[in-house]
């Protein structure tokens, strides 16, 4: 497994698998790729998609989804992980997004999602921010027009997302999230899942798994990148880590670091 190396806002990794990948699991990004070789399969709202190299996957936040090889030969691809406050920065509060089976042979959504999974060559910054404008847009094409729905608060969400990443090591409750966006819990918890694809607690684990992550992969050990991300202990983040990214952290570190995984 390789990660892009110096990764500004969208994390981005190549693997080769050459039977079970990783077990169900779903994280609270979009997960764009591309197959490189072979035949990528996976579960996917109830299904059975299998991915060929020439198309797009495109996996929705909060969406459960395994990963395995289709064939014998197994396979390898390149996937970016794009946050949903990523997409809404170029959306403005429409509803994210859906792209139904998680595979698309649209061109729009292959040519967009080009600068981001060509190579793992980080872009610069002013590449990388058109190359998540041309994503946005294209996902929204590709999504053809949604079914009216209730009108959302985007500055309110935006006030709560902001006040989780600012309480990372920090217990946050619902009545703190309503006091700092100024709506109602319930409206709140709704405009929420629809703007950014997931609940604010999940989010917030979320990004407390991403800061263990960094600790851990900049070499500390996982019970301490645990408790300074938040968790109560080894074992708290390690369910949490298995339930997002399908795998053990353990076995993730030894990916990260040039074994391959079984």
């Amino acid at each position: 497994m390789q990660r892009a190396p110096g990764a500004r806002k969208v994390e981005r990794i190549e693997a080769y698998f050459g039977g079970h990948g990783y077990d169900m699991h779903r994280h609270d990004t979009y997960a764009i790729g591309r197959t490189l070789a072979g035949v990528q399969s996976f579960h996917y709202r109830s299904g059975m998609a299998h991915s060929l190299p020439g198309g797009t996957i495109v996996l929705h936040p909060d969406e459960p989804h395994d990963g395995q090889a289709g064939t014998e030969e197994g396979f390898r691809y390149r996937m970016a992980y794009i946050e949903p406050a990523l997409i809404q920065e170029v959306l403005g509060g429409r509803p994210l997004p859906f792209i139904a089976g998680g595979l698309s042979s649209d061109p729009r959504l292959y040519a967009a999602s080009d600068a981001l999974l060509r190579s793992l060559d980080c872009p610069d910054p002013l590449e990388e921010d058109d190359a998540i404008y041309e994503l946005a847009s294209a996902l929204d094409a590709a999504a053809g027009a949604r079914r009216g729905r209730r009108a959302v608060d985007y500055r309110a969400a935006e006030l709560a997302r902001t006040y989780l990443l600012d309480r990372l090591a920090h217990p946050v409750t619902l009545d703190e999230l309503e006091q700092a966006s100024g709506r109602d819990r319930w409206s709140l918890s709704r405009d929420f899942r629809a703007l950014y694809g997931t609940s604010p607690y999940r989010y917030l684990t979320m990004r407390r798994l991403e800061l263990a992550r960094r600790l851990a992969a900049a070499g500390q050990p996982l019970a301490q990148a645990a408790v300074w991300a938040g968790f109560t202990d080894q074992s708290h983040m390690t369910r949490h880590f298995r339930q997002a990214y399908g795998m053990a952290p353990g076995r993730w570190l030894r990916g990260l670091r040039g074994r391959r995984p079984a």
